[in-house]
Protein backbone atom coordinates (compact mmCIF):
# COMPACT_ATOMS: atom_id res chain seq x y z
CA UNK A 1 0.00 0.00 0.00
CA UNK A 2 0.97 3.87 -1.33
CA UNK A 3 1.41 6.23 1.47
CA UNK A 4 -1.69 8.16 -0.47
CA UNK A 5 -3.43 4.87 0.13
CA UNK A 6 -3.01 4.59 3.18
CA UNK A 7 -3.65 7.77 4.20
CA UNK A 8 -6.81 7.87 2.35
CA UNK A 9 -8.14 4.34 3.76
CA UNK A 10 -7.82 5.78 6.98
CA UNK A 11 -10.66 7.92 5.90
CA UNK A 12 -12.60 5.23 3.98
CA UNK A 13 -12.76 2.26 6.30
CA UNK A 14 -15.18 1.41 8.56
CA UNK A 15 -18.03 3.61 6.95
CA UNK A 16 -16.50 6.52 7.47
CA UNK A 17 -17.16 8.32 4.12
CA UNK A 18 -20.89 9.70 4.34
CA UNK A 19 -22.17 5.63 6.00
CA UNK A 20 -20.81 4.06 2.61
CA UNK A 21 -18.77 0.70 2.75
CA UNK A 22 -15.33 0.81 0.80
CA UNK A 23 -13.37 -2.02 -0.08
CA UNK A 24 -9.65 -1.71 -0.41
CA UNK A 25 -7.65 -3.00 -3.62
CA UNK A 26 -11.23 -4.66 -5.07
CA UNK A 27 -10.96 -6.99 -7.87
CA UNK A 28 -13.55 -5.68 -10.73
CA UNK A 29 -13.31 -7.77 -14.13
CA UNK A 30 -9.79 -8.43 -14.77
CA UNK A 31 -8.47 -5.57 -12.59
CA UNK A 32 -8.00 -4.39 -9.50
CA UNK A 33 -8.46 -0.51 -8.13
CA UNK A 34 -7.83 0.61 -5.41
CA UNK A 35 -10.91 1.67 -3.54
CA UNK A 36 -14.45 0.95 -4.65
CA UNK A 37 -17.89 1.26 -3.25
CA UNK A 38 -20.34 -1.46 -4.62
CA UNK A 39 -23.80 0.81 -3.58
CA UNK A 40 -22.17 3.67 -5.34
CA UNK A 41 -20.74 1.62 -8.04
CA UNK A 42 -17.39 3.95 -7.30
CA UNK A 43 -13.85 3.57 -7.75
CA UNK A 44 -10.75 5.80 -6.29
CA UNK A 45 -7.87 5.51 -7.93
CA UNK A 46 -4.27 7.27 -6.27
CA UNK A 47 -2.51 7.72 -8.95
CA UNK A 48 1.26 7.65 -7.79
CA UNK A 49 4.65 7.89 -10.32
CA UNK A 50 4.17 4.64 -11.86
CA UNK A 51 1.67 6.18 -13.52
CA UNK A 52 3.26 9.20 -15.29
CA UNK A 53 4.56 7.04 -18.38
CA UNK A 54 2.60 7.75 -21.95
CA UNK A 55 2.66 4.06 -21.89
CA UNK A 56 1.22 3.89 -18.42
CA UNK A 57 -1.53 6.53 -18.96
CA UNK A 58 -2.76 4.14 -21.69
CA UNK A 59 -3.06 1.57 -19.89
CA UNK A 60 -5.23 3.42 -17.30
CA UNK A 61 -7.59 4.98 -19.50
CA UNK A 62 -7.79 1.76 -21.53
CA UNK A 63 -8.37 -0.33 -18.03
CA UNK A 64 -11.09 3.01 -16.72
CA UNK A 65 -12.88 2.22 -20.38
CA UNK A 66 -13.68 -0.60 -20.12
CA UNK A 67 -14.97 -0.59 -16.48
CA UNK A 68 -17.34 2.53 -17.19
CA UNK A 69 -19.08 0.25 -19.90
CA UNK A 70 -19.39 -2.09 -16.76
CA UNK A 71 -20.99 1.13 -14.88
CA UNK A 72 -18.42 1.82 -12.62
CA UNK A 73 -17.43 5.46 -12.13
CA UNK A 74 -14.31 6.76 -11.18
CA UNK A 75 -12.33 9.89 -9.02
CA UNK A 76 -8.57 10.00 -9.82
CA UNK A 77 -6.24 11.68 -7.20
CA UNK A 78 -2.46 12.20 -7.51
CA UNK A 79 -0.65 10.79 -5.00
CA UNK A 80 1.24 14.26 -3.58
CA UNK A 81 -1.99 15.85 -3.52
CA UNK A 82 -3.62 12.62 -1.32
CA UNK A 83 -0.38 12.89 1.06
CA UNK A 84 -0.38 16.95 1.00
CA UNK A 85 -3.99 18.00 0.75
CA UNK A 86 -5.60 15.01 1.87
CA UNK A 87 -8.88 17.52 3.50
CA UNK A 88 -9.09 18.85 0.06
CA UNK A 89 -9.40 15.04 -1.64
CA UNK A 90 -12.16 13.92 1.01
CA UNK A 91 -14.14 17.21 0.30
CA UNK A 92 -14.29 16.10 -3.41
CA UNK A 93 -15.54 12.51 -2.43
CA UNK A 94 -17.58 13.63 -0.01
CA UNK A 95 -19.31 16.46 -2.57
CA UNK A 96 -18.96 13.22 -5.56
CA UNK A 97 -21.45 11.08 -2.85
CA UNK A 98 -23.71 13.55 -1.67
CA UNK A 99 -24.67 14.64 -5.43
CA UNK A 100 -24.97 10.91 -6.77
CA UNK A 101 -26.33 8.96 -3.53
Amino acid sequence: MTPGEATLWKYLKGKQMCGYDFDRQRPIDQFIVDFYCKKLMLAIEIDGYSHDSEEAQERDAERQARLESLGVRFLRFQEEEVCGEVEGVLGVIEDWILSHA
